[in-house]
């Protein structure tokens, strides 16, 4: 019966992309007040294509801020229930020059179907709606029960979710959460996600003197606050790229000779080519792969204090800011990881200046799920038969915040389902996303949902 599945997909592929182009070309840009009632339309558009497939339980979820959609569908006796989550709101398309094409009005070309939105997370958001489309049109029913939560804030932070979803518990009770909001290695190379770094950070200000003084007539009596913060920044790593806070690596397990097999068998990027750096700097005693995945890292994501312009002014500044943050692996708390760069930082503070730290709101401890889970390894087959290749297993740099909210509230394994390609240009002008990973991702989710049934 499942051909059937496959061949409506088939025969409607067309329309289907029409109905994908059209959720497209709503700019719900969420971080845009001006783009309010479009953030909501694209909410409506999400309602409304659930109730046309069949879900009898669909809602419109006010918050604070932009409204979440949720939908159920929960006829399938003795089968286990997914909670779906996704979001369908945009980043800027500015600058606007950039594009090849106007980013809300979808063009395919090449291969690959071009608008903002198209692989984050908008076009693979509707992959799964797609799939229950054609489940319900032929078959009349899905394989397993669902429950879908879409939002509109994502690329904002996700604010209102997590109060909902703590306040919900009941409602969305599940055996596993489901996320395609991400990506493969390299086109083509079917990759299972086990595992998402944790994220924090905070900002630190030295501050000298109340006004920027004469260098000639202060220097020698005031403390430079931009030597004072660049010897403060100095002393958070060693040149082995170990950071030197105490108590840093405290928790953080050990890898496995298997782990790191797993990790190794993945395809690695050519940095050198793709960055422009004249070699890679893992930390000692670990590969690239391995570093990226696996072991925590602290950046200067900005350094700034004194004169910028052209020329020279000569000046002692009265302020020097940097913004760090640290990518966190399980074991580590994020709390915890602030609290000791602080101490590290106040313990180093040179006399002359004040130290004032602002921590990032924003953090999220890392996940991670056994790769031999049943769920995982379902997802890993339905891959490797979608796209006939072995599929690699890695564990993510980045972070996706509601996954440890979705872990820590409901205790569920989360699957990390995604199609994206590292060409894709997430946030930024000329985001695509390549249609055989479209096509090949709607039997992915099929075969999945089916095995998943069993």
């Amino acid at each position: 019966m499942t051909q059937a599945v496959y061949t409506y997909l088939q025969e409607n592929r067309d329309n289907l992309l029409k109905k994908l182009k059209e959720f497209l070309a709503i700019p719900s840009i969420s971080t845009d007040r001006t783009y309010k009632k479009k953030v909501l339309q694209a909410g409506h558009f999400i309602a409304d294509y659930l109730k046309d497939i069949g879900f009898k339980q669909v809602e419109i979820k006010e918050t604070g801020g932009h409204p979440l959609v949720y939908g159920e569908w929960l006829e399938a006796k003795g089968a286990p229930t997914a909670l779906f989550y996704g979001h369908y709101d945009v980043q800027p398309a500015d600058p606007y020059e950039l594009w090849d094409s106007d980013p809300f009005s979808p063009e395919i070309r090449d291969g690959r179907l071009f608008a903002r939105g198209a692989s984050d997370d908008k076009g693979q958001v509707f992959m799964h709606l797609a799939v229950f489309e054609a489940f319900m049109k032929t078959e009349g029913k899905l394989p397993i029960n669902v429950k879908i939560i879409i939002e509109g804030e994502e690329e904002i932070g996700s604010e209102n979710l997590y109060p909902f979803l703590a306040e919900n518990q009941n409602m969305l009770t599940a055996d596993f959460a489901l996320i395609s909001d991400s990506g493969m290695v390299e086109k083509g190379q079917p990759t299972m996600l086990y595992g998402l770094k944790g994220f924090t950070g905070l900002e630190v200000t030295v501050q000298g003197p109340n006004r920027d003084l004469h260098s000639g007539l202060y220097g020698g009596a005031v403390k430079n606050p931009v030597m004072a913060l660049s010897h403060l920044i100095a002393s958070l790593k060693h040149e082995n790229e170990q950071v030197a806070v105490a108590g840093f690596y405290d928790g953080v397990e050990a890898l496995k000779e298997e782990e790191r097999q797993l990790m190794n068998e993945a395809p690695i990027e050519d940095y050198v080519k793709t960055t422009g750096v004249p070699t890679t700097v893992p930390e000692e005693g670990y590969t690239v792969n391995e570093h990226i995945m696996a072991r925590p890292t602290l950046e200067i994501n900005g350094l700034y204090g004194g004169y910028q312009g052209e020329g020279t002014k000569t000046i002692i500044p009265s302020s020097a800011t940097a913004k760090i943050t640290c990518r966190l692996v399980p074991g580590q708390d994020p709390t915890v990881i602030q609290d000791l760069i602080i101490q590290h930082l106040k313990a180093r503070a040179p006399k002359g200046v004040t130290l004032d730290v602002k921590p990032e709101p924003l953090s999220a401890k890392a996940y991670k799920v056994d790769p031999d889970h049943p769920l995982i390894q379902k997802a890993a087959d339905s891959l490797a038969k979608a796209f006939n290749k072995e599929t690699v297993f890695v564990r993510l740099g980045g972070s996706i915040p509601v996954v440890e909210q979705l872990d820590q509230l409901f205790k569920i394994p989360v699957v990390l389902l995604g199609f994206g390609t590292p060409e894709d240009n997430l946030h930024s002008p000329n985001e695509s996303f390549p249609l055989d990973h479209y096509d090949k991702g709607l039997d992915v989710l099929i075969n999945f949902y089916k095995e998943v049934a069993h």
